[in-house]
């Protein structure tokens, strides 16, 4: 997409996908807005006729003023039916629209390397999701037809009332177009541009610290605090409350200025009428222009601020496109010009540099330095070493959740570069420590590891993966709802359904990243039984701080602060008396830890 234009430009620009719809709602606003000043003309004409004959009122003709008031009717009607239609096709336009850009964000967002992701709250992607692009089917849908329908309107006005008396139209026009212009001119510049900007930044901290609360909850109960404990909702909550405040105090004496003015017609055209008057004596032309302008005026009043109320929606609109472009603008990842397939399924790092870009600077931070290894195809090679050793970035690394600055990494003798995203993506399995289970049934969470698998397959795989009896004493088994994230599974019975998810799944390459991490001694022991036939003829990476679950690995590799350090079996890194050593020792004897009576 194109991100050079900004504000309305570029919103008309993503609205333009569906062009011929937006112009048939144009259209038929602009219609409409003529046919509303029917009645007006007609109450004109009527006035003409009552004066005419107001000393004789016997004299009036019925007949002309119930034809007038016929197509009053009518004109109201018909304008009542244009303005149906176009907020029909409207809403046709902007429904089509909101679900194409929808669909955009959610696919651009899925190319995107992973440390968007990682580096972007949810808060803020979520928002930009929902409030952001409803922005979008609010200007298409309703304020669009709507500017269409004020500006038509207000230029008819104008001409009619120009053409009736040009010194009582400039009369009638002067306090609407000094409240316009009082208004546009505090809410437009970049004063204005910064004020939204502030205002979604407020919104943004708000929408990624609620999620964060509500998260905690849990936690926020057991040491028996309130919100008033968990600072940063707190501070943002108070952050936004003092911005509304100000924000409110900037613009209050703007928005009266100009509501006054904007109602103030009756207050210029009067005094231009007694002048008219002086000159002219009594004039029966002259009374009925003045009294069809005071009926006039709250006609020009309505789509005068109709005008104001869309100024003051100028600044949401062009900060929520400039955060929906600030998506588009994030450089997905290059895929192969020439893709190719690995026929051996071998990972080989040769050479790996990795940095991470370090939020709110402009510096990067290393997380692996010249990381060399292979891992053999049918062979478990187990990642290890002190927290924040560049374990699970290595992991990462595999399946191009990033790119790296230098250096290679194979897949059975192709650069990963060279295999495209959706290959690379059934050639890797993942079972994370972090597990996520959808707001769905068992059997459709384990489904998603192969959307196409039949019901026998998926029993199969729940089998495999030792979670097949828990689910089937469940009072609903696979069409137990299991709740967002899992909610109403331990974190053992989570761990194994995504295991069977990835035996679903079924590709050559696993990475198990701390895969037991939640699991209890009963269900570490079906853990392992699910791993166990999980890894079966695959090329498995395996991260784990449970030093007993990797030490009979074909081969441990030993990292620390980015670095390789050692490789090698569980027996020879044990013989060269270094770091895994270290490790060893320490959680051999954390294991054999505990709290003895009276403290001793």
């Amino acid at each position: 997409m194109n991100a050079k234009k900004r504000g309305i430009p570029r919103l008309l620009e993503i609205a333009g996908e569906k062009r011929a719809l937006l112009i048939g709602s144009s259209i038929f606003s602009a219609i409409s807005a003529i046919l509303m000043l029917v009645p007006y003309i007609a109450v004109y004409f009527i006035i003409a006729e009552l004066l005419k004959n107001a000393s004789n009122l016997n004299e009036i003709n019925a007949s002309y003023m119930i034809k007038w008031g016929i197509r009053a009717l009518i004109g109201l009607i018909g304008g009542i039916g244009f303005i149906y239609i176009s907020g029909i096709m409207s809403h046709a336009a902007a429904y089509r629209i909101l679900y194409r850009l929808r669909v955009k964000l959610s696919e651009h967002i899925g190319k995107l390397p992973l440390g968007y992701l990682s580096n972007t709250s949810t808060g803020v992607i979520k928002k930009t999701f929902d409030q952001n692009v409803a922005k979008i089917e609010t200007f298409v849908a309703h304020q669009l037809p709507d500017m269409v329908n004020v500006l038509i309107t207000a230029i008819a006005i104008l001409i009619l009332m120009i053409t009736l008396n040009p010194v009582l139209t400039i009369a009638a026009m002067i306090p609407p177009i000094l409240g316009f212009y009082i208004q546009m001119k505090k809410r437009s510049g970049k004063a204005a541009e910064e004020s939204a900007k502030s205002y979604y930044d407020a919104l943004d901290k708000i929408s990624t610290s609620t999620t964060e609360y509500v998260r905690g909850i849990p936690v926020v109960k057991v040491f028996g605090r309130t919100v008033h404990s968990f600072h940063k909702f707190y501070d943002d909550m108070i952050s936004y409350r003092d911005y509304c405040v100000k924000y409110t105090d900037n613009f209050q004496n703007t928005y009266i200025s100009a509501k006054v003015l904007l109602n103030s017609t009756l207050i210029m055209i009067l005094p231009a009428s007694i002048l008219l008057f002086d000159n002219k004596g009594t004039d029966l032309n002259l009374t009925k222009t003045i009294l069809f302008f005071i009926i006039l005026a709250p006609a020009m009043i309505s789509p005068m601020s109709k005008f104001m109320g869309f100024a003051s929606t100028l600044g949401d609109i062009s900060e929520g496109v400039s955060r929906i472009d600030n998506i588009f603008k994030q450089t997905p990842i290059k895929e192969a010009n020439n893709p190719k397939i690995p026929k051996s399924y071998d990972i080989e790092f040769k050479n790996v540099t990795f940095s991470y870009n370090v939020e709110n600077e402009s510096t990067r931070k290393n997380a692996l330095t010249n990381i060399s290894f292979k891992a053999e195809q049918g062979e478990i090679t187990a990642l290890v070493g002190p927290s924040g050793s560049g374990k699970s970035t290595v992991a990462n690394l595999i399946p191009r959740f990033w790119d790296i600055e230098k250096g290679n990494i194979y897949i059975g003798g192709v650069d990963i570069r060279n295999i495209n995203t959706k290959d690379l993506m059934n050639l890797v399995s993942f079972v994370f420590q972090e597990t996520f289970l959808f707001n769905d049934t068992i059997f459709e969470n384990i489904r998603l590891g192969r959307p196409s698998a039949t019901k026998e397959e998926v029993y199969r795989a729940s089998k495999a993966a030792q979670c097949h009896n828990f689910i089937k004493d469940l009072e609903n088994g696979y069409k137990t709802i299991v709740g967002e994230s899992g909610l109403h599974l331990s974190g053992g019975e989570k761990q194994r359904i995504c295991v069977a998810r990835a035996i679903l799944k079924n590709t050559p390459i696993l990475v198990l990243d701390e895969a037991t991490a939640f699991a209890d001694p009963e269900n570490e022991y079906n853990m392992q039984l699910a791993l166990r036939e999980l890894v079966k003829n695959k090329t498995v990476i395996m991260i784990a701080h449970r030093l007993t679950t990797i030490q009979d690995s074909n081969q441990i590799i030993v990292m620390n602060k980015g670095k390789i350090v050692e490789s090698g079996n569980h027996n020879e890194l044990l013989d060269n008396n270094g770091l895994y050593k270290k490790l060893w020792d320490a959680y051999t004897m954390a294991a054999n830890w505990g709290i003895s009576k009276g403290g001793k």
